[in-house]
């Protein structure tokens, strides 16, 4: 199978490598950091040992001879297993300077309390997302991402269908219930799915909690361990110098599509077109999502809505950039599909705006950028030159 380059580009300094199970992050620091003493605490007999003897790190790095060159790496994969290893780790950093770890995880749960002193100063934060269409290249199929997703470990299977049905599972199994985040596995499980009805949405957990028929707190609780495990965001609404009154519930996303299209349970009375159409805004803001999370010097992801129905899909916003984006599943462009776009422009004449559709040839009316989506999808790239 070909080699993806992936655009993330490594920090100078040690560093927090995050991303979801099956985002390609020990793919990717195998290729990076192919010389690095690693330690990976997937392996049970290894969490155990470290679990127990968190000291062992510094026994283990004094007996290997990469440790006694300078500069070195040092990996650890799935920090969150073990967390009493960063009391080491902070105490390595301090005594020998030449020394580098990568941590990686794929959940933020238990780093949380521990590992605020390392993020605040030592150490700093990069995020594996899933592929991205200009990473993949001539291989990016269009209707193959918005069937599966875009998460390595999904997108490179031999039966993808069913790789993806297994995927949530592995995350109830491995990580919820593994590490006892919740009491009602099944109340959970219900909440994957009635949150699912929630995404590219504005989220009302007030209303979600009474269709999941729990209490509000426990619809907090759990949307905090979505987030938590890398599996959801929410979008906030863009607020910069308002000039209207705007909405104040975020947006709800599960991180990808493929996912999301596993969770969200279909029926008789589920119409195909709006299954289709949150697809594909889902997957526009997972690329754009990935998009600011890998380019320097970043960017930030909201939406912007105004009580009285005026809206846009994505804003981008960075010291560089400013971007207003909607998406239609549509090849025919409706002058109405500009509403909020012309409003926002009206707001912020500074941002350059946008409309994705599956319009077969680039189009300019009244001042607003009408691209074919794919295309578009194919040249976002946070390595090369800024393109709205």
């Amino acid at each position: 199978m070909a080699v993806v380059r992936r655009f993330l580009q490594p920090p100078a300094q040690s560093f927090f490598l995050f991303g979801p199970r099956g985002t390609g992050k020990s793919t990717w620091l195998g290729q990076v950091f192919a010389q690095a003493l690693r330690i990976d605490l997937l392996a049970p007999e290894t969490r155990r040992a470290y679990q127990a003897r968190p000291e062992r790190l510094r026994q283990r790095i004094d007996a290997d001879p990469v440790a006694h060159t300078s500069p070195c790496t040092v990996v650890i994969d799935e920090i969150q297993k073990a967390p009493e290893l960063l009391d080491v780790v902070h105490a390595l950093l301090e005594e020998r300077p030449g020394l580098r770890f990568v941590l990686t995880g794929s959940s933020a749960r238990k780093l949380r309390h521990g590992a605020a002193n390392l993020l605040g100063g030592r150490l700093v934060s990069a995020s594996m997302p899933p592929f991205m269409a200009s990473e993949l290249g001539s291989s990016f199929d269009l209707e193959r991402a918005l069937a599966i997703g875009l998460v390595p470990l999904i997108w490179q299977a031999k039966d993808p269908q069913a790789n993806l049905a297994a995927y949530a599972s592995l995350y109830l199994q491995e990580e919820v219930q593994a590490e006892a985040l919740v009491r009602q596995i099944g109340d959970f499980s219900r909440f994957l799915e009635v949150i699912s009805f929630s995404q590219a949405s504005q989220l009302n957990l007030a209303s979600l909690a009474r269709e999941a028929e729990f209490p509000r707190k426990r619809a907090e609780s759990y949307l905090s361990i979505l987030e938590d495990l890398l599996l959801a965001f929410r979008l906030p609404v863009f607020q910069k110098r308002a000039q209207r009154q705007l909405v104040q519930h975020q947006k709800f996303f599960y991180f990808d599509v493929g996912v999301y299209r596993t969770l969200r349970p279909t029926g008789p009375l589920d119409a195909p077109e709006e299954i289709e159409g949150l697809a594909l805004e889902t997957l526009v803001a997972q690329h754009l999502r990935a998009f600011c999370q890998l380019r320097r010097p970043g960017g930030s992801l909201s939406f912007w809505r105004t009580r009285a129905g005026l809206e846009v899909d994505f804003v981008v916003y960075g010291p560089d950039l400013f971007w207003a984006i909607e998406v239609k599943r549509s090849a025919r462009i409706d002058r109405r599909d500009l509403a909020g776009l012309k409003a926002f422009g009206a707001d912020y004449p500074q941002a350059e705006r946008l409309l994705l559709s599956f319009t077969p040839e680039p189009l300019l009316i009244d001042g607003i950028r009408c691209e074919p989506l794919e295309p578009w999808l194919r040249r976002l790239s946070p390595l090369a030159p800024l393109q709205p």
